[in-house]
């Protein structure tokens, strides 16, 4: 049985990636399925002076084998200011330093969402050329946009081409595990 591993890129409570990603996991039959929450992964700022005095937190070890025993990755990142979050850049920072290949040309499925009507799209452009350095296969991508008006708590994507799209892109990530 595959493992797929989930997160949010949000330390929100309320956080609507969080919801994105736990949906796109729910739909994924016949796989073993684990939610990550990025609060269980906090960690000081990096910073190449800490990493020396204190070494690599043991969370970055964490998430760092969380990765390992995946088969394949659903990330939904917030975007802030048209990038990462901070919560979720401190964790890549930390976790890069352990290993170059951090994602370990895992499938990933990448996908933002917003209030707004781009969706996240500035994150899942900036994602989508920085993950494989790092050894991330981006193998299939979604954008909702307009979250409060097309997602529904306990239903999920609301509207029909929107969810016909996420379907599309969930077949290739499907396909690639």
């Amino acid at each position: 049985m595959k493992r797929i591993l989930a997160f949010g890129g949000s330390t929100s409570s309320k956080s609507i990636n969080k919801k994105l990603a736990a949906f796109a996991l729910s739909q994924m039959n016949g796989t073993e399925k684990v939610m990550l929450d990025l609060n269980d992964f906090e960690m000081p700022l990096f910073s190449v002076d800490l990493e020396r005095e204190i070494g690599i937190p043991g969370e970055a070890r964490q998430f760092k084998s969380q990765i390992e025993q995946a088969d394949g990755i659903i990330m939904s990142l917030a975007e802030h200011n048209g990038s990462y979050s901070a919560a979720y850049k401190n964790i890549y920072d930390w976790v890069s330093r352990i290993e170059g290949n951090m994602w370990e040309d895992k499938p990933i499925f990448l996908m933002a969402t917003s209030p707004g009507a781009r969706g996240g799209k500035s994150v899942l452009q900036a994602a989508g050329n920085r993950l494989p350095f790092q050894g991330g296969k981006v193998v299939a991508t979604f954008s909702l946009p307009s979250f409060k008006d097309n997602f529904g708590e306990g239903e999920g994507i609301t509207d029909d081409q929107l969810m016909e799209q996420f379907e599309e892109q969930l077949a290739k990530f499907q396909d690639n595990l």
